[in-house]
Parts: structure tokens; C-alpha cells; sequence
């Protein structure tokens, strides 16, 4: 269930590709996202999906000195690739600073910029190629400082680190059953064992 844009989108319709994401209807339960100038409509996720977001989770709130809010599946507007209108994309978590307090705008669509998100989470599932490219380097280009992938096809969870505005500059790896290091203000060794 994709719609697809094939060609590089002029401005003009680039701002179809917008209104047109704007005004879907999109049956209960489904995602719609616009990344890169495509419209992604994703089906509910299965129930290890939302396990392994549960444990993510459950790990920060017990194990971090910091307090987090957090949210699952906010929608955030991100800057676009170079001609594309915004992305509009759904994080499976969004973590961000307690002292942000972005979620008292009613906006369906919260903005980035300057909003305290510290890391935002993705679990793969029926289009892992979007989470890998175009999600990673949309939440580069915003700048939030962590992009925590697990990737249950590749059987690996990854931390993207160090955006410079284009895309990530540090990655940390580790295959699943695993810890994975979570740095300041997470300070956790992130165990993996149940994400499979």
C-alpha cells in the first residue's frame, strides 16, 4: 500500500504531493508518513513489533537518572531532502526532554526544530529500507542527536550519533542478544536480548 512519486518533484508538485498527504483518510490503525516526496502508508504493526518498543521503554524509564517524556508514534515534521516538501514522519518512540514540553501544542504534526527531542526510536517492520536511508538521514538533517535502529531483518540494533545536517557521523553496532551502550543522558547499557 504505496503511493510512489517516480521523478523528482518540481515545486509545484511537491505542494500537490503535501495537500494530497494532508487530506488522506487513512483507515484506522494504518501510519501514513511522507518521506522523501513518497507517500508510505504502513499497515498496524504486528505484536513483536510493539514488544520490542515495550522493552525500549521499560530499559530507559527504570535504568536512566534522566527523566524522559516520551511518546509512541507522534507525528514530527522534519526538513525535507533538497525540493521535497517536509517529511511527515511517525517515530515508533520519540524521547525528549521533560523541560521541552512539546506536546502541549494540539498540532497533529509537531515541528523539530528546537524542541528537545533526544533520540528517537525505529523498529523495523514492513519497509526497513525507509528506516535504514530516508528516515536516518531526515532525523540528521532536523538534528536529533540519537537514532536508535533495530533492525530485526539484519538482526542488528544500531545508534546513529553526531548529526552534521546531511546525516549521521558515528555509529555504534551490535548484533541482537547483545548490549548496546546508550551514552549521556541515557548513561544505560541497553539490553537487546528480547528484540528478536
Amino acid at each position: 500500500m504505496t503511493a510512489m512519486v517516480q521523478e523528482p518533484l518540481s515545486h509545484g508538485n511537491a505542494d500537490v504531493v503535501l495537500e494530497g498527504f494532508l487530506a488522506l483518510d487513512t483507515p484506522q490503525g494504518f501510519r501514513a508518513e511522507l518521506i522523501d516526496g513518497e507517500i508510505v502508508v504502513t499497515p498496524p504493526p504486528l505484536g513483536d513489533h510493539e514488544r520490542c518498543i515495550a522493552k525500549i521503554i521499560r530499559q530507559v524509564i527504570r535504568y536512566t537518572a534522566t527523566e524522559f517524556e516520551c511518546a509512541c508514534n507522534k507525528g514530527l515534521k522534519l526538513p525535507g531532502a533538497d525540493g521535497q516538501p517536509d517529511n511527515h514522519v511517525i517515530p515508533d518512540i520519540t524521547f525528549i526532554s521533560p523541560e521541552a514540553d512539546p506536546f502541549h501544542r494540539a498540532a497533529s504534526w509537531m515541528p523539530v526544530a528546537g524542541d528537545g527531542i533526544v533520540m528517537v526510536v525505529e523498529v523495523t517492520s514492513t519497509r526497513p529500507g525507509q528506516d535504514r536511508e530516508a528516515k536516518r538521514t531526515g532525523y540528521a538533517r532536523a538534528g536529533i542527536p540519537y537514532y536508535l535502529l533495530v533492525d530485526r531483518d539484519e538482526e542488528r540494533v544500531v545508534l546513529f550519533s553526531g548529526p552534521d545536517g546531511k546525516d549521521y557521523g558515528h555509529t555504534d553496532q551490535v548484533p541482537i542478544g547483545k548490549t548496546l551502550p546508550l551514552p549521556e543522558p541515557f548513561g544505560i547499557e541497553l539490553d537487546t536480548a528480547a528484540f528478536a
